[in-house]
């Protein structure tokens, strides 16, 4: 039986080509192929070609595991792991030169749902950055091989980052949820790449994250990290455009930031 720790080290080593790859092509010039959920939410060629690349040396690797990716959907499997993939979490950052995106490879075990699923293995590869996280189920959370720790304390105030979203109609009821976490938090950061937030929030350079409306691909490689660095994660119900809530921290501000989010949820 293939054990965690074997599932992250697959992780690691196609998440390095795949952010070769990524890098590449960003330095070749990045051509804008769709938008997604708005014109401002965008698709990359980029973000396909480092997905096919994935898709493919996973299935090389294990034919018999299912894939969830942003780009190239679902396919469901007999080993009863899936993958679930962005190849490029924060491509408006990636398309505009901005280091902080990096490629996301998750091992699940269970339906590809995120409330059902058992997170087995998570890399987050930051090229740009020179960062590799990676994490596996009970085995802890690591960058560099440094085990990594969410922060016991915050006396000053958490540091806290969230995002937006692309939909300007959501914008107002975000800003609400704002005014209301300003109050406990020491500033805020908007990094624009999920899956980096939570391994921040895993090494302890953030306090706590917050963000309604992320796809399983958004988080599932970054919520591990948090989980195995002493964190918590939790998820709240969709409102009513159909975004659910994850609220993710150490303990030190967990309670104080989920409550006060979760007063529109």
């Amino acid at each position: 039986m293939t054990t965690p720790a074997e599932l992250k080290a697959l992780a690691r080593e196609i998440a390095a080509e795949a952010a070769e790859l990524a890098a590449r092509r960003r330095a070749e010039g990045v051509a804008v192929a769709a938008s997604k959920s708005s014109l401002a939410d965008i698709v990359t060629e980029a973000d396909r070609e480092v997905e096919a690349l994935i898709r493919s040396r996973l299935a090389a690797a294990r034919p018999d595991d299912g894939f969830l990716g942003e780009e190239s959907g679902d396919a469901g499997g007999t080993s009863g792991i899936t993958w679930v993939v962005d190849p490029i979490d924060g491509t408006v950052n990636y398309a505009f030169g901005m280091p902080a995106w990096a490629v996301s490879i998750a091992a699940v075990e269970g339906p590809a749902d995120p409330l059902g699923w058992r997170a087995l293995a998570g890399v987050v590869h930051a090229p740009r950055l020179g960062e590799v996280f990676e994490a596996a189920a009970g085995e802890g959370a690591h960058l560099d091989g440094r085990r990594l720790r969410v922060t016991s304390e915050a006396p000053a105030g958490a540091l806290i980052a969230t995002g937006f979203g692309y939909d300007p109609t959501t914008h107002a009821a975000a800003l609400g949820v704002l005014q209301r976490v300003m109050p406990i938090a020491r500033d805020l950061r908007r990094g624009g790449a999920a899956s980096l937030d939570l391994a921040y929030v895993a090494a302890g350079r953030l306090d706590g994250y917050y963000e309604r409306g992320l796809s399983p691909w958004d988080h599932a490689a970054g919520a591990l990290l948090v989980q195995e660095a002493g964190g918590r994660i939790a998820w709240h119900p969709a409102d009513e455009t159909g975004r659910a809530l994850i609220v993710a921290a150490g303990p030190a501000v967990f309670d104080a930031l989920d409550r006060v989010v979760r007063e529109d949820a």
